[in-house]
């Protein structure tokens, strides 16, 4: 059995995760085995690779898993195994939640769904138990919820459920408001199993790595460039200016650069130390609006510090998607970005 301890990886997002529609066109050519081998020869080894439930099964036919939906996984599992790629197989949409609905969202409040959540994972692992450690998996992307007990008991009971099907799959399983490093210490670690790694996320300060995102209101409406490292002090003033920022501004600092990183990963060091678990950032960037300089600058530093603590990654994201490395024709975005986390 090949043993994978992923260190470089990225995010296939948009591609079988967060499409408009569900196309086999969008399928087929998104990502395809070209893209594969690209991100082999960078140096990368290993992507993490989004679904949502819905590639897998309808919700007016529960319990009915689609092999067309399935078709697309193999295939890449086939890719990614012709290359010496591992794969992370993360369920980014849920029956149930999804992190960008969350007023509507039901998965932690209906048993019925978590039911249909298990089920969806047991089938999933059901279909590839015979397959190595090539193939490690992501019970949840980015919970929010106002505690963590509700998600850590269904986390557990779907450990469970997988284990019963497949005992030796290495499980990722990652803590809640989007998976924030500052919440590692509110999972429930699994006792007696050592395939399980916790993860995280990172982009922070999310008013730099978002800048001019459309989807948040802060940095939608922050219409300052922010550098890195860089002079933080406008924000201090737009703080003051703005009262209903406060809570999410009040911690920065007046400049921002790699010592100031390194406090922000504490949490991870202080997991480790304590726990002896694996841990995987399994997102992080910065988007494609930010100075490139800076963008790449950040990057430089981040995967730095990861690479000191031993921490393996997948930057967010491969192509498009507001952070990708390539355009939407494929085009690289800039060869020392990818050269950077590509790094092992």
């Amino acid at each position: 059995m090949r043993t994978y301890s992923f260190k470089a990886g990225v995010n296939l997002g948009g591609w079988l995760s967060q499409f408009q529609k569900y196309s086999a066109k969008h399928f087929d050519t998104f990502i395809t085995e070209v893209d594969i081998k690209r991100i082999a020869d960078w140096g990368m080894d290993h992507i993490r690779l989004p679904i949502d439930y819905a590639l897998l099964e309808d919700d007016n036919c529960l319990g009915v898993y689609k092999e067309e939906g399935y078709f697309y996984i193999d295939q890449c599992l086939d890719w990614c195994r012709t290359q010496g790629l591992g794969v992370i197989l993360d369920l980014h949409r849920a029956p149930g939640y999804s992190f960008n609905t969350l007023d509507v969202n039901s998965l932690f409040s209906n048993p019925f769904i978590q039911e249909r959540y298990v089920h969806l994972w047991e089938s999933i692992v059901s279909r590839y138990r015979t397959l190595d450690d090539q193939l490690q998996v992501e019970l949840l992307n980015e919970v929010v919820e106002p505690t963590s007990e509700r998600w850590n008991r269904l986390a557990h009971k779907t450990i469970e459920a997988i284990r019963r099907i497949d005992p030796n799959r290495y499980i990722i399983f990652g803590g809640n408001h989007y998976n924030s490093i500052d919440q590692l210490s509110t999972i429930e670690l699994v006792s007696n199993d050592d395939r399980i790694i916790y993860t995280f996320h990172f982009y922070k300060p999310h008013l730099f790595t978002h800048q001019g995102a459309s989807w948040d209101k802060i940095t939608r409406e922050y219409q300052t460039s922010l550098y890195y490292p860089g002079d933080f002090r406008e924000v201090e003033e737009y703080a003051r200016m703005h009262p209903e920022y406060s809570s999410q501004l009040q911690d920065l600092p007046k400049y921002i650069d790699i010592s100031y990183l390194h406090g922000l990963i504490q949490p991870a060091i202080d997991f480790t130390l304590q726990t002896g678990k694996p841990l995987y950032c399994g997102e992080y960037g910065v988007i494609d609006l930010a100075p490139l300089a800076s963008r790449i600058a950040w990057h430089r530093d981040f995967v730095g510090i990861l690479q000191e603590l031993k921490i393996g990654r997948s930057c967010w994201s491969y192509k498009e998607m507001n952070f990708g490395l390539v355009n939407q024709n494929g085009i690289v975005v800039h060869e020392e970005l990818v050269n950077i986390v590509s790094q092992r």
